[in-house]
């Protein structure tokens, strides 16, 4: 023991003995004294000097004996800079870590004796390769107006096994507030629909981040996303395969109902819920593309044709077919697209946007899952087992 505390136990003890009957003001305890006089301690979880950090590490910084005042996260050549909050004695990153990237962890803070502490460190994370990196496309596009029908898309160029792990970081977010959630079509795409038809004017954000994320079998997310898009007004069409009619209802009224041809008896256009995919003023159809050789008798290429919009992944679309004027109406003479005259399918085209729902009645042709945006033909509770987590799948 040092002479002060040998001083401050003997004045304890003759305290005490004279003055027994005497409350006192604090406590004389030399320990509890020394402890308030401690030094800030800080700790990280990634150790000075360290290499090959995992991306997906959750960086803290603990405080001991004192407060935290500050902590900065930063790349060594100061692009880069991830944001954090302090709990408690605790700070913890709200973002992780890019690959191949040397990082520099400064914390400081004033301890229980009074005085500054500032600790740094530096460290280096793993490098990845571009077959352990898998990247987000999502429709619809910023800034994009859609249909009532859109579903958000999003693509991954290298599978995700951890689906979950993925899913509970991608969010969607509507103004009006809109019930939805994810289906997994494959480790490589997902869609997120609402429950019901978009109300039009809705506006929609999407939120991925999935940067550093661990999508299972050593591969890691990048490139956070953040997509903003608007919910235009309603443009549903119906298409009669057997009356030879398609009707365009624009925000719930019948506008316009249009003679058309469409699939014929070996051709039949798919029955079903489609959304429009694509939209061209002008296009080249070549058969080949679905799969028909140019010796086969049914083989045809189609140059410059006019108002096409899409709805398979088969080859089926919306377009002009002035050579099939005289059926249009009364006979279903195509190879599963609905042709009608340049004038109404220049009609057409003008009123519709990506993500418009076209439904077909009256073929005893079934559209196949995943044929194009084919999400509105299952119910809303099989659309939820498609999530990867389960009953936590809905979102509002």
């Amino acid at each position: 023991m040092s002479r002060w505390g040998m001083r401050a136990v003997g004045a304890l003890v003759v305290m005490v003995l004279a003055s027994s009957c005497t409350s006192g003001g604090g406590s004389g305890d030399p320990a509890e004294q020394e402890k308030a006089k401690d030094p800030l301690t800080i700790t990280a979880s990634v150790e000075n000097g360290a290499a090959d950090v995992p991306v997906d590490s959750v960086v803290t910084v603990d405080g001991f004996d004192g407060q935290l005042a500050d902590v900065t996260l930063a790349s060594a050549d100061g692009a880069t800079t991830i944001p954090g909050e302090v709990h408690g004695v605790r700070w913890t990153a709200g973002q992780l870590l890019e690959p191949a990237t040397t990082y520099v962890l400064t914390a400081s803070g004033t301890g229980d004796d009074g005085r500054q502490v500032t600790e740094t460190s530096r460290f280096t994370t793993r490098a990845l390769s571009l077959d352990e990196q898998t990247y987000p496309a999502v429709a619809p596009l910023q800034g994009e107006t859609v249909g009532v029908g859109m579903p958000v898309i999003v693509s991954f160029d290298i599978a995700v096994k951890d689906r979950a792990a993925f899913e509970k970081r991608m969010k969607v977010t509507a103004q009006p507030a809109t019930d939805g959630g994810w289906y997994w079509l494959s480790d490589n795409t997902a869609h997120w629909r609402p429950k019901k038809f978009w109300k039009p004017g809705t506006k929609v954000t999407v939120d991925l981040g999935l940067n550093s994320v661990h999508a299972g079998n050593g591969i890691y997310g990048q490139q956070d996303q953040h997509v903003e898009f608007t919910v235009g007004r309603s443009v549903v069409s119906v298409v009669d395969t057997r009356r030879h009619r398609m009707t365009v209802k624009i925000d719930g009224k019948a506008r316009r109902t249009i003679p058309v041809s469409t699939g014929d008896a070996d051709h039949r256009s798919r029955n079903g819920i489609k959304v429009i995919m694509e939209k061209h003023r002008s296009i080249d159809m070549d058969a080949a593309t679905t799969g028909v050789d140019s010796d086969d008798p049914n083989y045809y290429n189609l140059k410059g044709v006019k108002y096409a919009m899409r709805v398979t992944n088969s080859g089926e679309f919306l377009h002009a077919a002035p050579w099939s004027a005289a059926s249009q109406g009364n006979a279903n003479v195509s190879h599963g697209c609905v042709g009608m005259s340049t004038k109404d399918a220049a009609w057409v085209f003008a009123q519709s946007k990506r993500g418009d729902i076209v439904s077909y009645v009256g073929s005893p042709r079934r559209l196949e899952p995943a044929n194009g945006w084919t999400d509105w033909n299952r119910s809303w509770d099989e659309w939820l087992e498609g999530s990867a987590l389960g009953a936590d799948a809905e979102d509002a």
